[in-house]
């Protein structure tokens, strides 16, 4: 474990952080009681305030500490709680079966029990998604887990599996403390008004006035929990609410958190989507991020080098995913805190937009705003040009229900043509089973495509099967474009599929001459497996099926990272 605290960052905490790690309780702790308000007022606000930083305390003082949050936060949600959890907030309801979270595996082989895997999936496949290490007692939203990475690893025919806690700033603090300090933007207000004001006020006082360890001006409080990217020369794991955090896959398998990563910029403050728009020609990456405050979105560009460059800002904050064609559903809606619900929701009474910016732009006053009424979009798959750029080609997902409740999701899948002159909208519904997690060849992000690989959703972000798409259909025939789908069986769900080409180098390649790779978990035998199948078949068959040591729970997006590009990370 020594080598996953090489760095700066993590020196901090030298203590071993690699499992659940609920804090041991010491007896022969001291306590040194205070008598008298006025006391305690004295002894918070002597100046300076002298605590011993976190990481260099000793394990029997964390655990009074956190015998006091876990008492507080009881009494909060036992006598304060003014409605009942909502089942997409109880963690009774939602951290069951394949949600439930794992402890972390060290690299550990793997078995291939089925057929053989192909030379070109030698690199590694991770999967980032939510992991919480110490049960919630409160409201739990599946957004609030700490990023858990679950790689496999490939040469040669044989494979290695790992999973691993992303290290942030707020998985060590809390494994220090033995209890969760961060207040969830999605979960906190989910008790009514008066548990939410007691339990966003009162507890995270006490928390940063007890333990002097909430801090994350400098340090972020981000949960790396939602995808991964490569760009910059680095490999990162992403989250909405914070920067990235760069990690590395070694040579036996093993990740590594190495930093929290600002771009060379050095301003801790700043933040960015998991989901950049990555241009693989020039290295650029496109991205943004949403503030409650103003500027309350601003775009930014990321050059091949990795350093950040600003584009423009922008208002008002509703914030969803995608960068050059945007579009701002969401709200902030105060008033359902009072209702015991999160304040962030959609708005059906306000009129969606999409937002075109050129990729060279300066700053606002080149974007461009077209309404779309009834388009709510989560993800874009993929954008490109037509009809001499005076048309833009978007195919992404519509959210029809469930952006409140996520057992309750359902989007579809459409073709959104954008007339650039005539600032007009042509939309095309390209199936109407309930799909997401699309993914195309990451050769034809940018440009046009024929195929696109997308999840079919039983319960968010657990999904039966996978579908391919040919959207180069005529508009007439968009309803049924389906060419090709797999459902992986009773009782047996998986999530996002990643493309990987055969040929990767060859410009001649077919688009979808390649592979597509994902995770699958059998939840009656309980054992989860990583699948390769053959992105060209009808039925898109099952070339290799692997054994995995350790559970994969449901999570999010993942990336494949070809052998020659860990190397040189």
């Amino acid at each position: 474990m020594n080598s996953l605290y090489s760095s700066s960052f993590l020196s901090k905490f030298p203590m071993n952080v690699s499992s659940l790690g609920i804090i041991d309780k010491n007896p022969q702790t001291k306590i040194n009681p205070v008598y008298s308000l006025p006391t305690f007022h004295a002894r918070l606000t002597q100046k300076p305030f002298r605590r011993r930083p976190l990481y260099e305390r000793k394990r029997n003082d964390e655990s009074l500490y956190a015998k006091m949050l876990k008492s507080l936060d009881d009494f909060i949600c036992k006598f304060m709680s003014e409605v009942p959890l909502d089942p997409s907030n109880d963690p009774k309801h939602i951290l069951v079966g394949n949600f439930a979270p794992v402890d972390e595996l060290p690299p550990t082989a793997c078995e291939v029990v089925e057929g053989s895997l192909p030379i070109c999936v030698d690199g590694a496949y991770i999967r980032n998604g939510p992991n919480p290490p110490i049960t919630p007692h409160g409201p739990y939203h599946l957004f609030d887990g700490d990023g858990m990475l679950h790689s496999i690893t490939i040469s040669k025919g044989k494979a290695t599996f790992c999973s691993r806690y992303v290290k942030t700033y707020k998985y060590l603090v809390e494994q220090n403390i033995g209890y969760p300090v961060y207040p969830s933007p999605f979960s906190s207000f989910n008790s009514g008004l008066s548990a939410s004001i007691a339990r966003l006020v009162v507890l995270t006082v006490a928390r940063v006035l007890v333990t002097r360890c909430l801090d994350p001006r400098p340090n972020g409080f981000g949960t790396a929990n939602t995808s991964l990217g490569l760009f910059g020369g680095k490999l990162f794991a992403l989250c909405e609410s914070d920067l990235p955090y760069a990690i590395k896959v070694t040579s036996d398998g093993d990740i590594i958190t190495l930093d929290r990563h600002d771009f060379y910029t050095g301003d801790p403050l700043l933040r960015m989507t998991a989901h950049p728009k990555i241009d693989l020609e020039t290295g650029q990456v496109f991205a943004f991020r949403c503030d409650i405050t103003s500027p309350f979105l601003t775009f930014f560009r990321i050059d091949s080098s990795g350093r950040k460059g600003p584009i423009c800002q922008s208002s008002p904050w509703r914030e969803r995913h995608s960068f050059m064609i945007l579009l701002l559903p969401n709200i902030m809606s105060y008033s359902r805190i009072h209702r015991g619900r999160s304040p962030i929701v959609v708005d059906l009474a306000k009129v969606p937009r999409l937002g075109i910016l050129p990729r060279n732009a300066m700053n606002e006053t080149e974007l461009s705003w077209i309404d779309v009424p009834g388009l709510n979009m989560s993800h874009s798959i993929n954008a490109w040009e037509e009809d001499g750029d005076n048309k833009i080609v978007m195919v992404a997902f519509n959210v029809l229900s469930g952006l409140d409740s996520l057992h309750l999701f359902h989007s579809t899948l459409e073709k959104i043509t954008i007339d650039l002159k005539a600032k007009k909208i042509e939309r095309h519904p390209l199936s109407a089973k309930n799909l997401e997690f699309g993914f195309i060849n990451p050769a034809y992000a940018g440009k046009k495509n024929k195929y696109v690989y997308a999840a079919i959703i039983t319960q968010t972000p657990k999904a039966a099967g996978v579908i391919k798409l040919d959207i180069s259909l005529p508009n007439a025939d968009s309803s049924n474009c389906m060419v090709a789908s797999r459902l992986y069986g009773s009782s047996c769900y998986g999530g996002e599929a990643y493309f990987v080409a055969r040929e990767p180098d060859n410009p001649e390649a077919e688009e979808d001459d390649g592979y597509l790779v994902t995770y699958m978990h059998d939840e009656n035998s309980e054992e989860s497996w990583f699948l390769v199948m053959n992105a060209k078949s009808p039925t898109l068959d099952i070339v290799a099926r692997v054994r995995l040591p350790g559970r994969v729970p449901y999570g999010f997006h993942g990336l494949f990272v070809r052998e020659g590009e860990l190397n040189k990370l």
